[in-house]
């Protein structure tokens, strides 16, 4: 066998055409069947939430994973350990109890910290209720996720060769050009594919808001299910969702890995 085989790169995709003929399937049972329909129908609500929540968590998560990344390399010894501090303790804390935590203490912590600063400024004072449970979970899902990010980034920045930095140091290049024009064009290659899949498992584990009441996929799925009892139709309906949107940008993202291999190759 030889080290192309073992690689996997001959493989035919059978997973592929096994996932495709199961999705297939439910996606028909959703188009033939009546109830199938109306239960797609009613969770659809619940797949602009997830949507909205993924997205803005992971852009928030994204930029402060950067920075912590820069953190972490800094030369200053409070920065770095200070990233490091955080990182660890946020990677050792599972989501679900973040997201409790956020929802039930953070939350009403920084709703008091607010009524203190705004009782000083003459403001109205605001109620822990009108923190929407929405924005509380994306806080959950940003710090959790923010931690992980900037590992990526963090193994993504120190991938590049440093005669090349110091390369660019001799040219005169400021420590931000260096960054622009150096070092992150080449680190995003290494960051990418890592960064991809935190994006896909930030779209399962989105599901974990529906603890809090938000209208999710999940929380819409369990609302469905109660009030129907139609539970298995329901949560087919419920993973075909999910498996559309994660599957499908798992090989969107192989394709992008590909073309860039291929850019670097070229």
């Amino acid at each position: 066998m030889t080290g192309r085989q073992q690689d996997g790169k001959d493989d035919f995709p059978w997973w592929l055409l096994l996932a495709a003929a199961l999705g297939g399937w439910l996606l028909y049972r959703v188009i033939s069947d009546a109830l199938y329909a109306q239960i797609l129908a009613t969770l659809s609500r619940g797949i602009l939430i997830t949507v909205f929540v993924t997205l803005v968590g992971f852009a928030l998560a994204t930029a402060i994973g950067l920075l912590l990344a820069v953190a972490l390399l800094s030369r200053f010894l409070v920065l770095r350990q200070a990233a490091r501090f955080y990182v660890e303790i946020i990677r050792g804390i599972p989501m679900m109890v973040l997201l409790l935590y956020v929802a039930f203490v953070l939350a009403p912590a920084m709703v008091a910290a607010w009524n203190w600063v705004a009782t000083g400024l003459g403001f109205e004072p605001a109620r822990t209720r009108d923190f929407s449970l929405l924005w509380r979970a994306i806080i959950a899902l940003t710090i959790g996720y923010s931690a992980f990010i900037a590992e990526v980034f963090r193994a993504g920045l120190q991938s590049i060769d440093p005669g090349q930095i110091e390369a660019a140091k001799a040219l005169g290049l400021s420590g931000w050009q260096r960054f622009r024009h150096i070092v992150f064009p080449q680190a995003i290659r290494t960051i990418m594919p890592p960064l991809g899949n935190d994006f896909v498992a930030m779209i399962k584990d989105s599901s974990l808001v529906s603890v809090l009441g938000v209208y999710d996929i999940t929380q819409a799925g369990k609302i469905t299910a109660a009030g129907n009892f139609r539970y298995f139709e329901t949560y087919n309906v419920v993973a075909l969702i999910y498996l559309f949107m994660t599957v499908g940008l798992s090989l969107l993202l192989r394709r992008l890995e590909t073309r860039m291999r291929r850019n670097d190759h070229g």
